[in-house]
């Protein structure tokens, strides 16, 4: 059978089936389990008024429960088992096992890692895009472009990417863009400029950005700020934990730019950027960051928009510059969208899989919780620890849901 018609008959099946449904459980609510006559007809009427909305709710929880309930359940059974004794019950020693392993560790470095740079830089550059684009007569065409990596599946992209970074033997052409940018070097005032003093400036800003985030994590606390403005108890230990995480990201800004003016760089050779330990990891978020930009571009765009004119009015005759009206005028009264945009692309880099397999396949220490979890669910056939490094995935994108959640309801009320 030919697959359109194949589809056809699907979407005939299926919105019949659930016109069918709606429509016979409705008659037999009403003319047989609660009929609306005889001496009960009110009560009859009021009952089948309350069970009504969960006839229509029920092929929507019966689905979720089964494509999303159960999968997690099961999981979680799976996580507590060994396949090898027979799906005997094990605890946690698959945890255990897990935690062991240097790859797992590996993974989870690489996920904080992603989980810092790709929200930030995604963010930044969609905010950018979206105030630039606004102030320009061809912005709507801008947008389109920027916007168009979106359409394209991070398989798609990864193959994109890599023959940006594919290396050719020194005696072909390279049809590798960074490769051929990179064979244009050769170690004089140029290499020194775009391959050390612009990225030791990138670093210098990202090292004090980084002391400025442990000086806020840290000021509530060594001032006893908290005290004084009430604050939560629960947020001393995510200030301490977020004061450590920009000290190692300071620290590790601090050595890179070290490193950058005491290396001895290979100028004339081809490199295959993808299997450099360390900075392969970023060559991999350019995909996402790429793809990503659109898409925050898009929502703080309409964000921006939505600002009150009279706000900036205000601030233009108080005499306020542009980069005054920008982030003490604007960014303030998007902060909420801002949030929304960075933890919608949080959750995407949390289950980042496609990016990694296509690419590199975890090799050259690029592996990620997703792709850790493939490798042993599919390549080790050890369930157990593969629905181990699921569960711990899960773990991590359940509080962000919780708290956007929250926040949407609170936006609500």
């Amino acid at each position: 059978m030919h697959p359109a018609v194949q589809g056809l008959i699907t979407i005939i099946v299926g919105v019949g089936g659930c016109v069918g449904y709606f429509y016979l459980s409705n008659q037999f609510l009403d003319k047989v389990l609660f009929p609306p006559r005889g001496p009960n007809a009110g009560r009859n009427i009021n009952r089948a008024n309350q069970i009504r909305p969960w006839l229509f709710l029920f092929p929507a929880i019966f689905a979720l429960g089964l494509y999303l309930a159960y999968p997690v359940f099961e999981t979680l059974r799976l996580s507590l088992t060994d396949r090898d004794a027979g799906g005997a019950f094990v605890g946690l020693d698959n945890y255990s096992q897990m935690a062991s392993e240097p790859k797992f560790w590996e993974a989870m470095k690489n996920n904080m890692l992603w989980l810092i740079v790709v929200p930030a830089a995604s963010t930044a550059f969609g905010l950018l895009a979206a105030q630039l684009t606004d102030r320009i007569s061809w912005g709507n065409i801008a947008k389109s472009l920027i916007f168009m990596p979106m359409a394209i599946s991070f398989v798609g992209a990864s193959v994109i990417f890599k023959l940006v970074y594919d290396t050719r033997p020194v005696d072909q052409d390279q049809i590798g863009v960074l490769n051929a940018f990179w064979l244009s070097f050769d170690g004089g005032a140029l290499a020194v400029l775009f391959l050390r003093l612009l990225p030791a400036t990138i670093l210098l800003a990202f090292a004090a950005f980084m002391l400025y985030g442990i000086y806020v994590s840290l000021r509530p606390l060594l001032w006893g700020e908290a005290e004084r403005g009430g604050g939560s108890w629960w947020t001393m230990p995510l200030r301490v934990v977020v004061a450590l995480g920009s000290g190692w990201l300071f620290w590790l800004s601090v050595k890179s730019i070290f490193n950058l003016f005491t290396v001895s760089m290979p100028y004339g050779e081809p490199q295959t950027w993808l299997t450099v330990p360390f900075w392969n990891n970023f060559f991999l978020m350019v995909v996402l960051i790429w793809i990503q930009t659109g898409f925050a571009m898009v929502i703080l765009s309409a964000a921006l928009r939505g600002i009150p004119e009279e706000t900036i009015e205000a601030a233009i005759i108080d005499g306020a510059n542009p980069f005054d009206i920008f982030f003490k005028i604007k960014i303030p009264q998007i902060m909420g969208t801002i949030v929304v945009v960075w933890t919608t692309i949080t959750l995407v880099v949390l289950k980042i899989f496609d990016i990694v397999f296509a690419m590199t396949n975890g090799q050259w220490e690029t592996q990620v919780l997703a792709n850790y979890m493939y490798d042993k669910l599919f390549r080790a056939n050890d369930w157990g620890v593969g629905s181990a490094s699921a569960i711990v995935i899960m773990l991590l994108v359940t509080p962000i849901l919780v708290w956007n959640v929250y926040n949407a309801r609170k936006e609500m009320r």
